[in-house]
């Protein structure tokens, strides 16, 4: 039985040299992985100039749109200016024709507080400071005291005074 497990272990050894001598050898799927990792190596390398190539071209496009943005932002800006213009007309407006409510109330508060003349029919309009008296009063003295008291309200830079006086004959 020796012989027979010693004659097992030499085939054995000897399987173990041949097998371990071909590793040595290139073979078929060594040299099918040196192609797949040559190819992928190239792949690569274009990938990456194509990757180079697409990013010049979006930064030549980012450059330009930015210019358009640039140009379109500015048009925007002057636009916004030209609103904002019109707001401040349009609100210089609206301060007057407050003003100008302010001023009328004024007037014919002082009127009314004008123990002669509260009884009369005075009607009072303001347009940008300038006071007009209409209706009648009984005598030319309250005619030139509702003018006087609508002058010196704060605000009326001048009073049209088409009061007419219905003063006995």
């Amino acid at each position: 039985m020796k012989n027979s497990d010693n004659f097992k272990l030499m085939a054995i050894a000897t399987l173990v040299a041949v097998g371990l001598t071909a590793c040595d050898k290139p073979g078929p799927a060594e040299t099918a992985g040196k192609k797949i990792d040559q190819t992928a190596e190239n792949a690569g390398k274009a990938i990456g100039d194509t990757v180079d190539k697409l990013g010049d071209k979006l930064n030549e496009q980012g450059a330009k749109t930015g210019a358009a943005m640039g140009d379109a932002g500015k048009s925007i800006g002057e636009a916004a200016g030209r609103v904002g213009d019109k707001m401040v007309d349009q609100n210089d407006k609206a301060a007057v024709a407050i003003d100008d409510a302010e001023i009328t109330t004024r007037v014919k508060a002082a009127i009314f507080a004008e123990p002669g003349l509260r009884t009369l029919q005075i009607s009072v309009d303001t347009i940008k400071g300038v006071v007009t008296l209409t209706g009648s009063v009984d005598s030319p003295a309250n005619k030139e005291r509702a003018k006087a008291l609508a002058g010196a309200v704060a605000g009326v830079t001048d009073v049209r005074n088409l009061l007419v006086s219905m003063a006995a004959a």
